[in-house]
């Protein structure tokens, strides 16, 4: 019998009706058990929260980092089993599970270091015998909603900011991977973080969604997920005027130039578009290749893809595991037949894998399209799978047009070795997260993390940045 993880409201562990977590490569595997959160737990989360927040915002920041690195050192003395738990429940590799887990622990080590630096603003006054400064302050109860694709990476980079400014939380994991996020709420508890400060509601987003926004004691909500849930959020936080940051949707473009390192070109975008099994909201969906190398590229990616090998992630040598869940399988499956009729079949890929082991999860090749423009749906719209659509550009400029003709503006990706093209393209692309000869997705804590255009909306994450969101100030003048 699996393992039931209850939610965690006030420091204690609350019991409910229970719902599976189920392992996307096996479907007979029941990973664990999740208490089902109602509207009625958040508001009681909530309320512990608004009780906790004298104590913990008065804490002094150092104090509080000091916590923060406790949760790390746990994490990491756990760090084998969290990885393979992940793995189990969300289907990525146990490398890049093990990847995710590292960059948890790093995270909550960054955050802890700057409750040494909460720093405000010390500025002269024009007036005589008047000292002036600004303080950093909380901005109160948060509520964290956070998607299954990085179980454990996005609540962390939710979390650890928002505690080491001074807030109480209420987070909220996807119901698809509760798991990881349930081992770091576990830590925040080991490592004494006071009763009410850090509490934890699993269930459905229409079960507690709105519970979330409209709980008096929360004052900001910090979402990653999909963009039409994220609207809906913005319109009824906007109704509270409460403090608001999204991240959405993406439909990145990697360009590949003539004059790239082509090898390494073929590698990048094949590792932005593939690993993850693609549901990475910074993935590479569009590659977009200059016109003398279109035809050798295509030929070289379709290869490459042809090489990957599909299975369960806990297995040596895998390189791309199952769609989280049958609906996320469905809805590839569904815009690869979109693909087919807009573009013809796919030059690889393009069905679900059946047979032996196969046969119990949800297993989906990974597919190239060529031949695609700016018109074929599969170039405008978030799949959020294994699918690459290949388009070919007449030059650089064209390039730059196909790729900032998106609604999204996430992350991009550029290959090429001209430095002049370089800083073309950092200035030029529409996006908030650029890289050069790299894949499109891979960022790391110590930057802000966000997009532009529909992908993102209010502050950005991560970094310094994330200090933004999560602390307003108070200003104070003194005669002396």
């Amino acid at each position: 019998m699996a393992e039931l993880f209850r939610n965690y409201i006030n420091g204690e562990w609350v019991d409910g009706p229970a719902v599976e977590n189920r392992n996307p490569a096996d479907t007979g595997e029941i990973v664990s058990l999740h208490v089902a959160g109602t509207a009625d737990d958040v508001f009681r989360a909530a309320a512990a929260a608004e009780s906790a927040l004298p104590g913990w915002s008065h804490l002094n920041a150092p104090a509080r980092g000091a916590l923060l690195n406790k949760v790390a050192d746990l994490l990491d003395a756990r760090f084998n089993d969290i990885s393979a738990e992940m793995t189990r429940e969300e289907g990525k590799t146990l490398p890049e599970a093990k990847g995710e887990v590292r960059r948890s622990i790093n995270i909550f080590r960054y955050f802890a270091g700057e409750g040494a630096r909460f720093a405000g603003v010390l500025a002269p006054s024009e007036r005589d015998r008047v000292h002036m400064f600004a303080l950093r302050k909380p901005v109160g109860v948060v509520s964290l909603i956070t998607p299954w694709n990085f179980p454990s990476a996005i609540p962390a980079w939710k979390l650890a900011p928002a505690l080491i400014c001074g807030n109480t939380v209420l987070l909220k994991p996807a119901s698809a991977a509760p798991l990881s996020s349930w081992r770091i709420v576990e830590a925040c508890h080991d490592a004494g973080i006071p009763k009410g400060v850090v509490n934890y509601i699993a269930g459905a987003g229409s079960a507690v969604g709105n519970a979330l926004i409209d709980a008096s004691p929360v004052r900001a909500v910090s979402f990653t997920g999909s963009c039409g849930v994220g609207l809906k959020l913005h319109e009824r936080a906007s109704k509270r005027r409460l403090r608001i940051q999204l991240e959405m949707g993406g439909k990145n473009p990697t360009i590949v130039l003539a004059d790239a390192d082509f090898n390494a070109a073929v590698e990048n975008v094949v590792n932005g578009a593939f690993f993850s099994t693609g549901q990475k909201c910074t993935a590479t969906s569009r590659a977009i290749v200059e016109a003398p190398i279109y035809d050798r590229f295509v030929e070289a990616v379709t290869e490459r893809t042809r090489r990957l090998k599909v299975g369960n992630g806990m297995e040596a040598g895998v390189d791309i595991g199952p769609c989280v869940d049958e609906a996320q399988m469905r809805t590839v499956l569904d815009y690869v037949e979109i693909g087919r009729k807009e573009c013809g079949e796919p030059l690889c890929g393009g069905r679900r894998l059946t047979g032996g082991a196969f046969d119990k999860g949800y297993f989906v090749e990974p597919t190239v399209f060529a031949g695609v423009t700016q018109q074929h749906r599969i170039a405008r719209e978030e799949i959020f799978g294994p699918v690459l659509a290949v388009m070919k550009a007449d030059n650089f400029e064209h390039a730059m047009q196909i790729a900032n003709a998106s609604e999204f503006g996430l992350s991009a990706s550029l290959q090429t070795t001209n430095l002049s093209r370089m800083f073309e393209y950092v200035y030029g692309i529409e996006a908030g997260l650029v890289t050069v000869n790299l894949p499109s997705a891979g960022v790391e804590y110590q930057l802000p993390f966000g997009g532009t255009k529909d992908s993102s909306f209010g502050p950005k994450e991560q970094g310094p940045a994330a200090i933004e969101f999560y602390s307003d100030y108070k200003t104070v003048y003194v005669k002396y």
